[in-house]
């Protein structure tokens, strides 16, 4: 290995000033752009939320209608879609549609938020009743499933 007598650090720096002198560019002392606000306990829990939807449970691949090619209609995020697999033999309660999973859709409404949080908790819609096939039996920690409303409720 070779070693040199000076810092990497200086070398980068001087080469770094040169190349911003030999541009037009005036050396500054300080960082032109301020640093962002800390995120805040909001902002964790609806990331945390839009992981859990989209990574986890796969939300959108029910609740958003896809065009010809099999992409999502990115515009229609979550707001319900036809259930694109059937059965090969009849199952009771099987639904053909995923609804609309957004604070505008009328499961939401119905519901609030309370509810869906509650829904994602036990598997139970606020009336006793359970979601028809396909959708599966969620039993989600609170915080879960407060995450995962959190997330919704940002869609619009």
């Amino acid at each position: 290995m070779l070693r040199f007598g000076f810092n990497r650090l200086a070398l980068v720096t001087a080469i770094t000033g040169f190349a911003a002198v030999s541009l037009g560019a005036q050396p500054s002392a300080q960082p032109s752009a301020q640093p962002s606000a800390q995120p805040s306990a909001q902002d964790d829990k609806t990331a945390r939320g839009k992981y859990l939807a989209e990574e986890v449970a796969k939300c959108q691949d029910c609740h958003t209608p896809k065009m010809e090619s099999g992409n999502f209609i990115k515009s229609q995020w979550m707001k319900g879609a036809a259930i694109a697999v059937i059965p090969a033999a009849p199952v009771p309660g099987w639904r053909p549609a995923a609804p609309d999973i957004t604070p505008a859709g009328a499961l939401w409404k119905r519901w609030g938020d309370d509810g869906m949080v509650s829904f994602l908790e036990t598997g139970k819609s606020p009336r006793g009743g359970k979601a028809g096939l396909p959708m599966p039996l969620y039993n989600l920690k609170r915080e879960d499933a407060e995450a995962i409303v959190a997330f919704l409720k940002s869609l619009q």
